[in-house]
């Protein structure tokens, strides 16, 4: 097998352009065989025994030859000072972290810290009305004094109008792309998206060489979804993208809002739709959001007691950082994120729960008190 002479990068690359591995057999790959390197020195029998690896893939793996792509793409990389985030390193964004199908590695431009602060997703409907743009303008401005950085997907619409307004008030906002870094989609938002990494960011899971097809969109509705404390729909038809990301981030556990639009305008019905059937929390200001979201009286004393006064050794340390922000998390996702295993893990657990800093849930499952 030939091989790029590379570091981690070269290797992370390679894993995400192996024919029919997804980003959940990745993961496997990764566990089973004990770093992203050694996915490509592992034996057939050795991948065999990975969850998701049959005999095609497993074949795949041991004939990879795509490593010509992986170094025009760390060509791309370079001279665009492009950011990678590999779903290991810590700076990954910690939202997306206990997301099974989270992607294995992102690729960003700008000066943004994704663990920093809260992050609100505005989406809606590319054919937006007045109504709808005016809504998004004012549910931004009211959004500015809780340090809310506003995410969406650079689209027509409902999209842009989030940026513009985030933008103009002063605030961090992000674009989840559908598409690599070598090109922006809409062209008309070029402008927009080059202001955006003055006070912001562009993120993708995509590569400068992959195609840029339609079933991009609502597969990246999932980052979207996974990066955000909470999605806001503003306007959108039954049929949607937006609800598409609404209905990913309900499933995700997090919080979803609509606001109410006038009944019988097609538009609106998305919204209205998802408030009847119990799917979203019926919004009409930021003050709406905030209060349902508990931010404005939040002093986050508790987590500075906790830093102050606890003491908590590195294996303890490690467990509080994959569980801030990530909400709940099963107990083997803590133990991959953590790369802490059997009685160690444990035990730090133990110790976590008996100085309350975290929860034990039903399931194996935990979270910070």
């Amino acid at each position: 097998m030939k091989q790029v002479a590379g570091d981690q990068l070269s290797f992370q690359l390679a894993l995400t352009l192996i024919p029919q591995v997804g980003d959940v057999v990745a993961k496997n790959l990764v566990s089973y065989c004990g770093g992203v390197d050694r996915v490509f020195k592992a034996k057939k029998k050795e991948l065999l025994r990975v969850p998701g690896i049959d005999e095609v893939r497993a074949e795949s793996i041991l004939h990879f030859d795509g490593w010509q792509d992986v170094e025009k793409e760390i060509a791309f990389i370079g001279k665009n000072q492009i950011n990678c985030f590999f779903y290991l390193d810590e700076n990954y964004p910690v939202r997306l972290k206990g997301l099974a199908d989270a992607p294995v590695l992102l690729y960003a431009k700008g000066e943004m810290n994704y663990n920093d602060g809260r992050m609100v997703a505005i989406v809606g409907t590319r054919h937006a009305t007045d109504y709808g743009r005016h809504l998004t303008e004012e549910l931004a401005e009211g959004l500015k004094p809780y340090g809310v950085t506003i995410l969406s997907g650079l689209a027509y619409g409902i999209d842009i109008a989030a940026h513009r307004a985030a933008i103009k008030n002063e605030m961090q906002t992000i674009a989840v792309l559908a598409h690599g870094l070598n090109r922006v989609y809409p062209g008309v938002h070029r402008a927009m998206a080059v202001k955006m990494l003055e006070c912001g960011g562009l993120i993708t899971e995509y590569k400068s060489i992959d195609a840029f097809e339609p079933q991009n969109f609502p597969t990246r509705n999932r980052i979207v979804a996974g990066m955000a404390d909470a999605v806001v729909v503003v306007e959108s038809a039954v049929s949607g993208g937006a609800l598409i990301t609404a209905e990913i981030a309900s499933n995700y556990n997090r919080d979803v809002f609509c606001i109410p639009g006038n009944v019988g305008q097609p538009y609106s019905a998305g919204t209205n739709y998802f408030i009847k059937t119990n799917k979203a929390t019926l919004i009409e200001s930021a003050e709406d959001l905030v209060a349902a979201m508990q931010w404005k009286d939040e002093k986050k004393v508790a987590v500075k007691q906790k830093s102050l006064f606890i003491e908590l050794d590195e294996n303890e340390k490690k467990i509080t950082g994959v569980l801030s922000g990530a909400g709940e998390l099963h107990v083997d996702a803590i133990s991959e994120q953590s790369q802490l295993f059997g009685s160690t893990l444990a035990a730090s657990l133990l110790n976590l729960e008996f100085k309350g800093v975290v929860k034990s849930l039903p399931g194996k499952v935990y979270r910070l008190l």
